[in-house]
């Protein structure tokens, strides 16, 4: 009982090999932890730095784990105890709160859309199809199952340009714009589409795509599909961000009306996509409903939401899923919406203050900036 009373963490009880090797074991990972939920929360564009912000939920586990492990043993009159106690604690509290919007426990930010009127929905289906992925039949059975009315597929070559011809007959409105950069983009439509024009808002081989939908009912709304460079070594997050925030001020006149999708390669907590809900006054569908996990689809324990749909307060929410593999790095996310412009009063929308326009617009020029650099221009 000696060992206990003077804490776990100043004698490893018991005094076996193993027990020394057990405690030292549960220190250094509960530290590592704690070490990176607080580097999480370094406002810096590093990629070491932000690839903290995609693993919370695994991290929020390895902390209640830890805890699990200490807890039997720890001291109450040990300041070494309750201090390696405390900072698990905090850690797990910040992780949590975090990842707490995106459960079902917690309130929804889009309200469920009222039966009637087919004509002013519009399902989406949005694909990371990994280039290297040659599984394209199972994947035009699984757009014949789904019936969307737009797809937006990212990381198309040559291969699944050609691959993909078999949706021209059900889709007339199509933009193609394959690349062998991982980077290629194709939208198909079934409904009619107004003005389409591809964009490179920050890198000259980074498109992103933006369309007018007119919808059965005669409305037309704005659909923005985008792909930005992930954070990656010797690729730091700036030009992500930049491309991300850009969208945010773009669609903002007009975002009652506005659906942003794609693979952000960004999950869905970070600072830069709430930084971005703020500007443009999108909401989230999957807040209050779950994470929609998409990324990896190999690995079950290492998966975050990194393939977004966001929508104006002039959409109301008809379903939101996640479909099985096709043979991609991500899962396919379906999601069906309304519009529904007089519900956009009691939607609650964030909105951008001053320091959130000057933060964004830093970012902005610091994202061109590094692209230009990134890019050898002068």
């Amino acid at each position: 009982m000696g060992a206990v009373r003077q804490g776990w963490l100043a004698s490893a009880p018991p005094r076996h090999h193993t027990g020394r090797i057990m405690t030292l074991a549960v220190l250094i990972i509960g530290l590592a932890l704690v070490a990176v939920t607080a580097l999480s929360r370094v406002r810096s564009a590093r990629w070491w730095i932000r690839a903290a912000d995609f693993p919370r939920a695994q991290i929020a586990v390895g902390l209640v784990l830890t805890l699990a492990a200490f807890a039997p043993y720890a001291s109450s009159s040990s300041i070494a105890d309750i201090g390696f106690a405390l900072a698990l604690i905090a850690a797990l509290g910040y992780q949590l709160s975090r990842i707490w919007p995106y459960t079902p426990i917690a309130p929804r930010q889009v309200l469920p859309a009222t039966p009637g009127d087919d004509g002013r929905t519009i399902r989406i289906l949005i694909w990371n199809v990994l280039m290297q992925n040659r599984e394209a039949r199972a994947f035009l059975d699984l757009v014949h199952a789904q019936s969307p009315d737009v797809i937006l597929l990212l990381e198309t070559d040559a291969w699944w340009d050609e691959a993909l011809r078999g949706l021209d007959g059900a889709y007339a409105h199509a933009i193609r714009h394959p690349l062998e950069n991982e980077y290629g983009l194709h939208l198909f439509s079934r409904l009619g589409l107004i003005a389409p024009q591809l964009e490179f808002l920050v890198e000259p081989d980074i498109p992103s795509v933006r369309a007018g939908v007119r919808l059965r009912s005669g409305d037309v709304i704005v659909f923005h599909g985008l792909h930005p460079r992930p954070p990656l070594p010797q690729q730091d997050a700036e030009p992500r961000d930049a491309e991300i925030l850009m969208v945010g001020r773009q669609v903002k006149p007009h975002a009652a009306c506005t659906i942003v999708a794609g693979d952000l390669n960004d999950v869905a907590w970070s600072d830069t996509t709430r930084l971005f809900q703020r500007l443009s006054g999108m909401l989230d569908p999957r807040r209050g409903r779950g994470l929609f996990n998409t990324f990896h689809a190999g690995y079950p324990l290492l998966r975050w939401p990194l393939d977004h749909v966001f929508h104006g307060a002039g959409f109301t929410l008809v379903g939101l899923r996640r479909l099985p593999r096709t043979g991609s790095d991500h899962f396919p996310v379906l999601v069906d919406l309304k519009y529904t412009p007089e519900d956009a009063g009691r939607h609650e929308t964030e909105q951008a203050d001053r320091q959130d326009q000057a933060e964004a617009q830093e970012r902005i020029v610091e994202g061109l900036d590094a692209a230009t650099r990134r890019n050898g221009s002068p």
